[in-house]
């Protein structure tokens, strides 16, 4: 029976068919064809988007269209009949998104690195990967976190980042003007659903294009249901901290 409901649409011009969303799909409703990812059957996608965060391009969206029910008896038939392969660890698949817990340089390897850095530019990142896109709602690094959300420009804008602000942190970056603000909003519902977030900094630049990130932030929050603490901390071209504040 068709009906009008949420299901994933694929755009063909940005899919790579790096193949990342297919096992993100627990119904196999997606597989590579042709090199592109396709949607198999309508009956095994339940609409939940799930496989979005494992696109690198931002090829998959969730829309509204007349299609045939989610169907969880097909779904289990499909997935009985679906060959049994170990994980695909070729090339095919995109290794930015592979998950790595890292260990923030101390003073003391920093003292000893032949460049001799001065200490307060020792990194702080704890992991990887940190784009919007790539992170995964289920990332074991985001379980519990103080969670830090960068605008792509505030980094190169503000130099002493990794001192003052990502220590101790879990960090995402993107930028709201030049990706999709649908999809931010939904990676964003399904990690406050699942990780259980601390609290949220949102850093962003002072320019108009940098404004909507907390407001897709809140979107997301809103669409969990969560009511997480979070600051808004400003930052101008010339690299100073404009303002910080505590958002409702």
């Amino acid at each position: 029976m068709k009906i009008t409901r949420k299901i994933i649409q694929i755009d063909d011009e940005l899919c790579d068919g790096c193949g990342n969303c297919v096992p993100g799909c627990a119904e196999g409703a997606l597989q590579i064809i042709d090199g592109k990812a396709r949607v198999v059957a309508d009956k095994f996608c339940d609409g939940l988007g799930a496989c979005i965060g494992d696109c690198p391009t931002g090829a998959l969206k969730i829309i509204e269209r007349e299609a045939d029910d989610f169907d969880e008896r097909a779904v289990e038939a499909h997935l009985a009949s679906l060959p049994k392969q170990a994980p695909d660890i070729s090339p095919a698949g995109c290794p930015s998104a592979n998950i790595e817990m890292l260990t923030p340089i101390s003073s003391c390897e920093q003292a000893n690195e032949p460049t001799n850095l001065p200490t307060d530019q020792a990194s702080a990142l704890a992991h990887w990967p940190v784009q919007i896109r790539l992170v995964p709602p289920e990332a074991p690094f985001l379980k519990g976190a103080s969670l830090l959300i960068v605008a792509d420009c505030v980094p190169i804008a503000f130099p002493s980042l990794h001192r003052d602000f990502l220590g101790g942190k879990a960090v995402m970056m993107g930028c709201p003007k030049f990706d999709e603000v649908e999809m931010y909003i939904e990676k964003f519902a399904q990690i406050f659903t699942v990780a259980g977030i601390k609290d949220i900094t949102a850093m962003v630049m002072e320019v108009p294009c940098c404004s909507g990130l907390p407001m897709i932030i809140q979107k997301g929050l809103e669409k969990a249901g969560k009511t997480v603490p979070m600051e808004e901390v400003v930052i101008s071209t010339r690299g100073q901290i404009l303002e910080r504040r505590k958002v409702a």
